[in-house]
């Protein structure tokens, strides 16, 4: 008789959790230095970050191929890469982003890693944690509640068009009922009716603002910076003509502040911000990096999705606006996407198949040689299930031989961190016998649309770019507001290299359609959007909720 497997919770509960006081000494960090959110969570202050340590750490980021609905584990293997890395004497922090509720309850569930590669207390982690995103959708709504006060006044106003105004609300859930909805209504004392909606909480401008801030000033001044419209005159208003930067700053003072935790094992784990890589910049924080830096000899952190989503954008935006320098890129794989992108059905992915495994390799291929436009080395990580074969994982080695670049298993699911120490040797003979020096792909003075083709034609293989005609409108306006040097950060579907989610494996010979650019000059980067790409998820027909349950003893079950 087969005993079946624990869920991720369950092994969770096994765990005696130490002392977050206890994590934190293990990287110098005095306790009086803690804010610390009950016994296992704690902000940590902006003072511990030290530029002079920055520059000697070697910074790790794990990518991946283009997702599927089997999953690829990036996040579980960023964490067992991490425990791997302590395990061979090289002290190692993992630097990741914090879940939305909106996949918890959805259908991708949490993003805490699994089985016995894990962050911890993952419960908490994954839902209210440390009240981040609460105090980011606050700020957000605060400068919307603003706005629309501002249009309401009789005297006093600064005569904003509301047909100009794009700043929507934010909510950390999927609701599709929110996308497109009318304010206003019941009268004169509600406020100008107009069209508006909701996006979700992860792609916030906020979000952005904070993750690529340098601390609480820098903040603030982003804030301020936030484009809201135009005057019927057509004078732009920012944030800080409505005067409000200083009160959003203010509820943003702790969220500004990275979290500790800790992995299963026990080492230690900064968590801090959470955009999506399909619909925002999809990496955590520049504090928690840099803080992560000034602390370890060693970071590992992941951007969302694949490297066409948010290894581009780690790339392109925050290592190339933060001055960091990664030292070498993890590429996850695992042999069921792989299976996918060849053609094998989802319900066939665990029926051993080497031949679908060779024609999805084509897909792993074009992530490995993105590594190229940035002038880094990789390795390929292949993410071990229990329903692969060894011929099958053998197909897959062989081939990274015959390109050029070295692929190990990682069995970090089931052997946690035990299983990641091949990873780990592989990644650190990396880094000690390379010689490349990491280079972003454009530079932020080129023209808008050189940037967008320089990422669209050389990330994701596309032959060329299109514009809408709105697209070419908010083209002339960005040039208006003198914006044409920030760089992009395109939104697009995560399940292709294309803007069409159904071309899998690797496309060729596609165009990519911008059908507009949304600014975001507080951030600091414009949003070209395409094909059919929208910035408030949906629920699924049978979303995790339904599986999420509490007992009276206060235990959650259903969490993954």
């Amino acid at each position: 008789m087969t005993t079946e497997p624990k869920t991720d919770i369950e092994i969770a509960r096994t765990i005696t959790l130490k002392p977050i006081t206890q994590i934190a000494s293990t990287l110098g960090i005095d306790e009086q230095q803690l804010q610390c959110y009950g016994h296992h969570k704690a902000k940590l202050p902006l003072e511990l970050i030290d530029h002079s340590k920055i520059e000697k750490c070697n910074l790790i980021l794990v990518t991946a191929l283009s997702p599927t609905p089997a999953g690829e584990g990036k996040t579980t293997v960023s964490i067992g890469l991490t425990q791997g890395m302590n395990r061979i004497g090289k002290q190692t922090t993992a630097v990741l982003r914090e879940p939305s509720l909106g996949p918890v309850f959805g259908i991708k569930g949490g993003a805490t890693g699994g089985g016995w590669s894990q962050v911890l207390p993952m419960e908490d982690i994954n839902l209210h944690f440390t009240g981040d995103f609460a105090a980011i959708e606050k700020a957000h709504n605060l400068l919307a509640a603003v706005i629309d006060n501002d249009l309401q006044k009789r005297t006093g106003s600064l005569g904003i068009d509301p047909r100009t105004v794009e700043w929507k609300r934010v909510f950390d859930m999927n609701d599709r009922a929110l996308r497109d909805i009318v304010i206003g209504l019941g009268g004169t004392g509600n406020g100008m009716p107009r069209e508006t909606g909701f996006d979700i909480t992860a792609a916030s401008e906020i979000m952005a603002i904070l993750c690529l801030s340098d601390d609480l000033i820098d903040l603030k001044q982003r804030l301020g910076n936030i484009f809201v419209g135009f005057t019927f005159d057509r004078k732009p208003i920012y944030a800080r003509d409505l005067k409000v930067q200083g009160a959003m700053a203010a509820l943003l003072k702790d969220a500004v502040k990275p979290n500790l935790v800790q992995t299963i094992e026990g080492t230690p784990a900064i968590i801090h911000g959470g955009p999506f890589a399909n619909i925002a910049q999809g990496t955590n924080t520049v504090i928690a990096t840099r803080m992560g830096m000034s602390l370890s000899d060693y970071v590992v952190t992941e951007a969302g999705f694949g490297s066409d989503l948010g290894a581009e954008k780690f790339m392109d935006i925050k290592c190339a606006g933060a001055g960091l320098k990664p030292r070498c890129m993890v590429i996850v794989a695992t042999i069921r996407a792989l299976k996918y992108h060849g053609g094998a059905s989802l319900d066939d992915l665990k029926t051993p198949n080497a031949e679908a495994v060779k024609a999805g390799l084509a897909n792993l291929s074009k992530h490995v040689e993105n590594r190229q436009l940035y002038n880094l080395d990789a390795v390929v990580a292949i993410n071990k299930f229990v329903s692969d074969t060894d011929e099958e994982i053998e197909v897959v080695r062989q081939y990274c031989q015959s390109i050029g670049v070295r692929a190990v298993v990682a069995d970090i699911w089931a052997q946690g961190g035990a299983g990641g120490e091949d990873l780990a040797r592989a990644v650190v003979e990396t880094i000690e016998t390379t010689d490349k020096q990491f280079q972003p792909l454009y530079d932020w003075k080129l023209p808008v649309k050189e940037k967008i083709a320089a990422v669209c034609q050389n990330v994701y293989g596309a032959s060329g770019v299109e514009y809408t005609s709105r697209a070419k409108s908010d083209l002339r306006r960005i040039k208006k507001l003198g914006l044409e040097e920030l760089p992009v950060c395109i939104a697009k579907t995560q399940k292709s290299l294309s803007d069409n989610p159904k071309l899998i494996g690797r496309p060729e010979g596609f165009e990519i359609t911008v059908r507009q650019i949304e600014i975001a000059a507080g951030a600091g980067f414009l949003v070209p959007i395409t094909g059919d790409m929208m910035r408030m998820p949906g629920l699924p027909a049978t979303p995790a909720s339904e599986g999420i349950d509490i007992n009276e003893k206060g235990e959650i079950t259903g969490l993954f």
